[in-house]
């Protein structure tokens, strides 16, 4: 078997795992990788502006195609402007694998330029890291991390690798499969546990199956709308969760939590059993953890044990894959002997009282012709898009919550934003990622003006890859969510969130050779929104909107979820 210097070997390896596209800054420390890549030429590269770029956009590329997403960086400081967008992609388990390149084996602890210890610093937000200090291991650890990046609960791994590595030899031995003794995530749910939930679901009156972004992540979406139909019961989402379960569904109660629906969280409130898929009851969703869900039972399906138990009490754990516990939910539901028509009537007068709390208090707004609101541009972006089959990133902020209530998600992977670490700047190369797994599908990024300053040099990419990503930018002036707390509990001292210069966001897209589009006034905004949708190049999208539209329903911090304060 002929020998490979590990350059060699990382991209033999990279085509061993179908990967067909990296986002990566080069670096000296990287520099033989690079060399090795361009000369191979199979596997296609997107140079980005930022590191955090490259993360953001191999995690928009990994969760729109489940597939993992890969980024390659140099040493020092391109390492360590990795890590957000690592953490980023840890909290909200998207499978990932980074490169980073770092300094010869020789000089690792001597302080030698652009040297840091990236592994000790991502250990915290990565499921698993590696140092490859011999080449002969370098063939091996990659087919580790890969499998363990997009096994059981999915997440990002780093494998850093030292210059003089790179150009050591070693044969290139790439094994078929990886077994390792102290990782054997369980897939297969326990019959006796499916049996238990049944006749838990079968005693309920008032259930409530609440889903989260594992559904999404196993592609269980079918299985958990079958069931849901069959026994009749409500469905509410996480952010992540959402296009887990059809949006227009008519048993959709949206997403609950801090700015969920208002008859999500009552239904979650005075339930007596929570069916819980691929969610971990995160603070956002529970509020105050001792008012939660006081009356319930609680059935807990999710791969990662470690989710079970840790923030309420459940009374039937299920560890397994979403989506093979499912099917044999689904397979004991019906083969119970009790109809669809049974379940129907058994939760006819939990379905009045949730359709009583849903004509109470649906998302709303109000209505003013003198001023942009920022729920009426989603609302005609979700009018002129829906049959489209876009996929819709956000950052993070008004304008991702704004999406969330006012789009209607019906299929899993469309909506790609930031759920557990909340990072501003991801919308807008995550949208990069997700283009470049999909040249021709309908992508756009919903931006406030704070955080899309954040990744603005994407643009470069944007344009270099030639990619018609679309921009709608909500542009009221400030910290948006912030601001709202200011306002609310602060008595309006608006602290560091009001911004005192706003950049010309169309001169900005002008300037990198893109399109910019404004609209400043209610009646320009579906003319605006149809120009730029239509158009075949990066477009951004201004909406000068209210300045002091607040997101509602809102739970206060500390506060249960029924004390939710209403527009």
């Amino acid at each position: 078997m002929a020998k490979l210097p590990g350059k060699k070997i990382i991209v033999e390896a990279l085509k061993r795992e179908g990967v067909d596209v990296i986002f990566g800054f080069p670096g000296g420390a990287v520099i033989d990788i690079y060399d090795t890549l361009e000369q191979d030429g199979s596997i296609k590269h997107v140079l980005v502006r930022h590191e955090q770029g490259a993360t953001h956009a191999a995690d928009g590329y990994a969760r729109a195609t489940g597939k993992v997403g890969v980024c390659l960086v140099t040493s020092g400081p391109g390492a360590t402007n990795t890590v957000t967008g690592i953490a980023t992609a840890y909290m909200d388990s998207v499978p990932m694998v980074v490169f980073t390149g770092q300094v010869p084996t020789a000089l690792i602890g001597n302080d030698a330029f652009q040297e840091v210890d990236i592994v000790g610093i991502t250990r915290p937000c990565t499921k698993h890291n590696y140092l490859v200090k011999d080449v002969k291991d370098l063939a091996r650890v990659i087919k580790e991390a890969f499998y363990i990046a997009k096994s059981g609960r999915p997440g990002p791994v780093l494998i850093d690798i030292p210059k003089d590595v790179q150009n050591a030899k070693a044969e290139f031995d790439y094994p078929d499969t990886i077994k390792l003794r102290s990782y054997n995530p369980v897939v297969a749910p326990h019959n006796k546990q499916i049996e238990r939930a049944y006749r838990l679901i079968e005693k309920s009156r008032r259930p409530v199956i609440y889903t989260g972004g594992g559904v999404v992540i196993s592609d269980a979406h079918n299985e958990l709308r079958a069931l849901a139909e069959y026994i009749n019961a409500p469905v509410t989402m996480t952010l992540m969760g959402l296009g887990a379960f059809p949006g227009t569904h008519e048993q959709s109660l949206g997403m609950l939590g801090m700015h969920g629906s208002y008859c999500s969280n009552m239904a979650m409130a005075n339930t007596d059993l929570i069916i819980a898929i691929g969610a971990r009851f995160d603070d956002r969703v529970t509020g105050k953890i001792e008012a939660f869900a006081p009356m319930a039972k609680i059935i807990h399906i999710d791969v990662d044990p470690t989710s079970i138990q840790k923030n309420v009490r459940v009374d039937v754990p299920i560890v397994g894959d979403c989506r093979e516990a499912l099917k044999k939910l689904v397979k004991v539901v019906k083969g119970s002997g009790l109809s669809p028509e049974f379940w129907q009537e058994k939760y006819a007068l939990w379905w009045e009282q949730i359709h009583a709390w849903e004509k109470r208090h649906p998302f709303a707004y109000k209505k003013d012709n003198s001023v942009i609101k920022p729920q009426y541009v989603i609302e005609k972006l979700y009018e002129m898009t829906r049959d489209k089959n876009p996929v819709i990133t956000t950052e993070v902020g008004q304008n991702q919550m704004w999406t969330a209530q006012f789009y209607k998600f019906d299929t899993p992977r469309t909506l790609i934003t930031s759920g557990g670490l909340g990072t501003m700047g991801y919308g807008f190369p995550a949208a990069i990622g997700v283009q470049m797994a999909f040249p021709d599908r309908l992508v756009v990024d919903v931006a406030g003006d704070g955080s899309i300053q954040m990744n603005i040099q994407e643009m470069a990419t944007a344009m270099e890859q030639r990619l018609p990503v679309k921009i709608v930018i909500l542009n009221n002036q400030f910290l948006g969510m912030v601001r709202q707390w200011q306002e609310l509990f602060y008595d309006r001292r608006y602290a560091a969130t009001s911004f005192q210069l706003t950049p010309d966001f169309v001169k900005i897209a002008e300037a990198y050779g893109a399109k910019g589009l404004r609209a400043t006034k209610v009646e320009e905004v579906e003319s605006v929104l149809k120009e730029g949708l239509e158009s075949d190049v990066l477009t951004v999208m201004e909406f000068a909107i209210a300045k002091e539209e607040g997101v509602f329903p809102m739970v206060p911090a500390g506060k249960a979820t029924t004390e939710m304060l209403l527009v």
